[in-house]
This record gives structure tokens, sequence and C-alpha cells, in this order.
């Protein structure tokens, strides 16, 4: 069977696309999922506070996935699970395998890539010591205590300060355990404002900036202390510096990879400010036909953007199949990232597709106060200006662009902020 659409995983992003492509009009559309049930991430994520800017209430992660799940049973969108991706092609071609169904190889007019992101492990950071039991991704802790129903840790120190960890502190303390500190190597917190203060403040964890795990010691093959450094203005531990905590777990929240070992074996080009496919307005990839939304694309603090991006992605799969054609080839205005910004998301725009204003997602490098966001060409000319209150790099910055803008843009446009 041909399908006109393949969405790879049914977390929010792969449900959201699915959603949008059938609202405008697909009616083969397919959905595969490796795990057992949809929902992605978000059948783990027990906590609250899912949903505030698409739905106007706050939900927990499960309730969220439920909104899109529920909508499926009215759609003739078909949902695949226990089955894992291996390969795709540039023609279309997705090459799978489950139990059930062994090798199966599927055509499609469109694919939409929604395969999400993974967590940074120990061996990507270089913790000296032993490799004891106890050493755990804050994700997997969560998995095990919110789906699997162990309770993994008694004494805990949490390295890194992303929102899963900060998440994961208040579950571990709720649950009954110590959480002794989450330590942040950098001078600011990787996590959004409202975690630190719901997660870390009211609970009286102490949150260490400029600090970092410099030995993971053991006893009887579990972790028995964790020894944390201050670090200078290179990262590098200070002599003498060094606290020791006695502790059973080391939870490690430092950071997310988008997971695209499918789309670099296809080809299709990847970005290495975001480890993501680079993408165009409609969140088509490089790749004719083949589009990318959600922390595949960059790592969201916020599942109601996953959501939105793309269900945009969506729209776009949906008029490449309904037209029969894309305008991969027209030309397109590179975005660039400047002062104070680590990537912009899309990276290139084609003016002819702009309806109205493009939505450009980005993180800034430093935390700032009172600044503003200047949109410049090549030329230097600036064309457009935003200011904020405040800005920092864990959480996810957003402008509107009006098409005026990439009309009058002199080669690619540079998206740079500073404080006012």
């Amino acid at each position: 069977m041909n399908w006109e659409l393949i969405v790879i995983g049914a977390g929010p992003a792969g449900l959201a696309a699915a959603l949008a492509a059938y609202d405008k009009g697909l009616r083969k559309i397919a959905v595969i999922e490796r795990d057992r049930y949809a929902g992605g991430i978000l059948n783990q994520c027990i906590h609250n506070g899912f949903g505030l800017h698409r739905f106007k209430e706050e939900l927990t992660g499960p309730e969220y996935a439920l909104r899109f799940i529920d909508r499926l049973k009215d759609t003739t969108i078909e949902l695949i699970c226990d089955t894992m991706v291996l390969h795709i092609t540039a023609d279309r071609q997705v090459h799978t395998v489950s139990a059930e169904n062994g090798y199966q190889v599927y055509s499609a007019d469109s694919i939409f890539l929604a395969m999400g992101c993974r967590e940074r492990p120990r061996g990507a950071i270089s913790i000296p010591g032993d490799r004891p039991a106890g050493v755990f991704t804050a994700g997997t802790a969560q998995r095990y205590i919110n789906l699997e129903g162990y309770m993994c840790a008694r004494r805990v120190v949490i390295l890194g300060s992303g929102d899963i960890g900060l998440i994961m502190a208040r579950r571990l303390t709720l649950e009954g355990a110590k959480v002794l500190c989450c330590v942040e190597i950098m001078p600011h917190s990787s996590g959004l404002a409202r975690n630190i203060s719901q997660c870390l403040k009211d609970f009286d964890i102490p949150l260490y900036l400029n600090h970092t795990v410099t030995e993971v010691t053991s006893a009887n093959g579990r972790v028995s202390s964790v020894t944390v450094s201050e670090v200078d203005e290179n990262r590098a531990p200070i002599p003498g510096t060094q606290k020791v905590f006695d502790c059973d777990t080391l939870l490690l929240s430092v950071g997310l990879i988008p997971e695209n070992e499918l789309s670099r074996e296809a080809g299709i080009e990847i970005d290495p400010r975001t480890n993501g496919p680079v993408v165009y307005e409609n969140m088509e990839t490089s790749m004719p036909g083949v589009f990318a939304g959600g922390n595949v694309v960059h790592v969201h603090d916020l599942v109601d953007y996953v959501s939105e991006e793309s269900a945009r992605a969506g729209e776009g799969a949906a008029k490449y199949v309904l037209s029969g054609k894309t305008a991969s080839n027209e030309v397109f205005i590179p975005i660039t990232n400047g002062e104070n910004v680590s990537y912009t998301v899309p990276q290139r725009v084609r003016p002819a597709n702009v309806e109205g204003s493009i939505k450009l997602f980005f993180r800034v490098r430093n935390k700032l106060g009172a600044s503003v966001i200047k949109v410049s060409d090549t030329s230097g000319r600036q064309l457009a200006a935003f200011r904020r209150v405040s800005m920092s790099p864990g959480e996810m910055e957003n402008i509107f662009l009006p098409k005026d803008v990439f009309e009058k843009a002199l080669g690619s446009l540079c998206v740079s902020a500073s404080e006012a």
C-alpha cells in the first residue's frame, strides 16, 4: 500500500502533524511508533504544566497526549505500534521491523520525522571515578518510577539543571528520597524559571551554579558518594573547593540530543548548531517531501510549541502531496545567528511561500536583562527589532517576521540579541 503520509513517531510531534495533515485533506496516513502505545515521552511525564498555551488549561503529560490520541478515533489515520523504523530512502521508502509483521517496506508520498530526542549519557561528559550501579539519566529514573513502578534512589545528587532533572528532584522528594543538591557547571540554569522555583526552591533543594561532579566512588558495586567541585571561567575544577555528598544515586540532566540517525543515513542536511535537520519555513527538510518537527529538529522547552510547529509541518506535507510538487528548489533566504544567539529555526525561508509572517524560534547563549532582538540582512541594514524584559538560555524565544522582511532582505538574515 502506498501512503500519502508516513509519520515516524507517535509522540506529541507525530500526532499533531498527522492530525493537521488529515484536517488539510490527506486520508492515507500511517503513524509508526516503536513503543507499544502512542504518546511518546508524555506517557511518563505525570506532572502537570502541559497545555497552558494550546488548550488554555493545565494538564499532565498523559492527559495532553490523550487529547490527540482521542482525535485519531474519528479519522482514517492508522496507528502502527511496536514497530521500529530502520531506514528511510530518498524515494520515500520506509523500512520497518516488528515482532508481529517481521520486515516490511512502506512507500509514501511524504514523510514526517518525529523521532524526538535522547538524553546525553555519562560517556559523553567524561565524569571521572568508578562505574557503579546508581548512575542514571533523569529520564530513565522518571520511567522507572512513573511507568515501571521501581524506586531507584534514596539519597540523590543531580548533575545538570535541565528541566527533566529539576522535575525529578521534586518527584523523588515526593516519593520519600532525599535530594541533596542539584549541580550546574554553567553560571545559569538550563531549565525553565518556573521549574527552578517549583521543583528546587519550594523543596529547599540547593542549586550549585559553576559546579560539577569531579569524582564518583562506590561500595559493593553501587554509588556511595559523589564529589562536587567549583569550576573557574574555563569550566575547570578549582582545587580545594571539593564537597563530598554521601549518596546512592547520581542523576544526569546534562542535555538532550535530537534523534537523527535515520535523517543522517538518508542524507538529510543536518544543522551543526541544533544537531537537527535544516528546515524551510514549512518544516520541509533538504530532502523533497520529507518534513520534520518537534525535538528531532531542535530541543523545545514546551510541548505546546512542539505541537504547533509539527502541525505546521503536517500542513506543509499535505500541501506538498495534494499539489504534487515542492518548492524546495526556489530561491530562499538563509537565517543565521549573530551576537548572543545560538541557533535559529527555520534556517531557510522561501519568500514566495510566506503567507503573512513566519514564526522564528531561537535561543540565546547568555542570560540577558532588558534586551533588544535585531534582525539584519547581509548589508547590515536592520529590518526588524523586538524588545524583551529578560532572556535566558533555558527558555526558547520566538519572534514573528512579516513577509516584507524577507522581500527586502539582501542576501541572508541575521538574528542577534544584546542588552538595551
